[in-house]
């Protein structure tokens, strides 16, 4: 996990500053907190006493022991998501110290130490000043929230880029909502990215200005009046986005929008798959050795069957997905077409002469193209994936349209098909379908994110590696096509 930077704006520098695309990057060591024997010792002020990621303050101190060593600790946490192969659990955080810098006192026992804010979970952090394990003083400083746009202005379509910063990690402090033009969007999260989150949505709407705005929610959707809530000093932020004259900026096509990288256990057992993940109807290599020559050999594919609905519940079954016959040194090579299957991990066997040989495989979640594009108000629109998984982190994806949340669609008693039908509505002019990943249920109460599009799915899902898709039609009258009747 890499953490926050602190740079001592002095004389020396403790971090070289992140890649911009990073949430953050490197601290100090990580260090034990003492204990202050005999109470506190010297007096510690921070100035300004809040400020956003990269803003500069200063510490000082007075009424030290003179001329003496210590070292200056930012506390924080580590965010971690608790999932179990299928379940969720919730989030954790653990609290970590990490060391600023090392000060030392002047004859008459002060110090002073500019920093930068580090890019860190947002709200209050304790600052430490400390002489081996023995606490001497601390202060605390807060870090702001900030959310930036980019672009500003844009055709239909512009991939809007938001970047929000300084979320928290303590109750009330996280789970931020987006809204685009008073529709709610999704949530955002920043558990394992260290209070930063990166989501992109396309412009959509009229040609003119539109309101983004990041309210917390926690109960899932935005919290309104939270100037009357326990903790009314929450931030939220309202943004203009202008969507301008010209072309459309239209998504790729599915295949293009397809995982190029899956972040993927080590491989365990004597099989191997090549490549290691691929989409239902990709051809894919399973090889192995020290088999015996000459002899036949059947792959096995490992599955999950069954529902999640309450009183229901899965089992795990096997199929034959290819043969070969071992060649004189023993080897063994199987090509076969990645099953229509859900998506996620799954087995792979070859029983040979009473020994189980074993491997896995990867099923990333795909989307087949649109087959009508356009067509007027109440055109009928599919929808259609494959490879969508079984966990209850990867079974269910959410379906936006022009960035306004309208339902979600569930995997596991289709085997991973997923098909959604919907018409068309709005005025003429293209509008933008995405399909977002998130949390279908789990042990978590609060606060509740479940059966929502998680808008930082990229950097920040529980579990999984997942894709999300986003696809356009063009409505072309705003009179409404005749519908059949049964």
């Amino acid at each position: 996990m890499r953490a926050p930077a602190f740079v001592l704006l002095l004389t020396v520098i403790f971090a070289a500053p992140a890649p911009a695309q990073e949430p953050a990057s490197r601290f100090g060591p990580q260090v034990e907190v003492g204990e202050p024997r005999d109470g506190y010792v010297g007096t510690m002020r921070v100035a300004p006493l809040h400020g956003k990621a990269g803003d500069p303050f200063t510490v000082t101190a007075a009424d030290l022991p003179p001329n003496q060593e210590f070292q200056m600790i930012w506390r924080t946490a580590i965010g971690r998501w608790n999932v179990t192969e299928s379940e969720y659990k919730g989030r954790e955080f653990v609290p970590v110290n990490y060391e600023m810098a090392r000060v030392r006192s002047d004859a008459a026992g002060r110090l002073q130490a500019t920093f930068k804010t580090p890019e860190d979970f947002g709200f209050n952090h304790d600052i430490v000043l400390q002489q081996g394990d023995r606490l001497m003083t601390q202060v605390a400083y807060s870090i702001d929230m900030s959310v930036d746009v980019s672009p500003r202005s844009g055709p239909l379509g512009t991939p809007i880029t938001i970047d929000v910063k300084g979320i928290g990690y303590r109750s009330l402090e996280m789970s931020f909502n987006l809204l685009y033009d008073n529709r709610w969007t999704g949530w955002i999260s920043a558990v394992t990215t260290h209070g930063s989150g990166r989501l992109t949505i396309p412009a959509t709407g009229h040609v003119g200005d539109h309101v983004i705005e990041v309210l917390h929610g926690q109960f899932g959707f935005p919290y309104r009046n939270q100037e009357q809530s326990p903790e009314p000093d929450r931030p939220r932020f309202s943004i203009p986005f202008t969507v301008t004259v010209g072309a459309p900026v239209l998504p790729p096509p599915p295949a293009a929008q397809a995982q190029t990288h899956v972040r993927l256990q080590t491989p365990h057992g004597d099989l191997r798959s090549n490549p290691r993940f691929s989409g239902v109807g990709e051809k894919v290599t399973v090889t192995g050795e020290k088999f015996t020559p000459g002899e036949r050999y059947t792959l096995n594919w490992t599955r999950v069957i069954g529902n999640r609905i309450d009183g229901g519940g899965w089992e795990t079954s096997s199929v034959p997905v290819g043969e070969a016959v071992a060649d004189r040194e023993g080897r063994v090579a199987i090509t076969f077409a990645t099953p229509d299957d859900l998506g996620g991990t799954h087995g792979l066997y070859i029983d040979a002469a009473g020994t189980r040989r074993i491997g896995t495989h990867f099923v990333k979640t795909t989307a087949l193209p649109m087959e009508v594009t356009r067509g007027p108000v109440g055109t009928k629109i599919t929808l259609h994936l494959k490879g969508v998984g079984w966990t209850e982190t990867s079974n269910i994806m959410h379906l936006v349209y022009d960035n306004a949340y309208i339902g979600y669609a569930c995997a596991f008693n289709s085997q991973g098909d997923v098909t959604i039908y919907m018409e068309a509505t709005g005025e003429p002019g293209w509008h933008f379908i995405d399909l977002y990943p998130g949390i279908y249920k789990g042990t978590e109460t609060l606060p509740i994110n479940y059966r929502m599009p998680q808008l930082t799915y990229a950097a920040d899902h529980p579990g999984e590696d997942l894709p999300a898709f986003r696809f356009a039609f063009e409505v072309t009258s705003a009179a409404r096509t005749a519908v059949p009747q049964n």
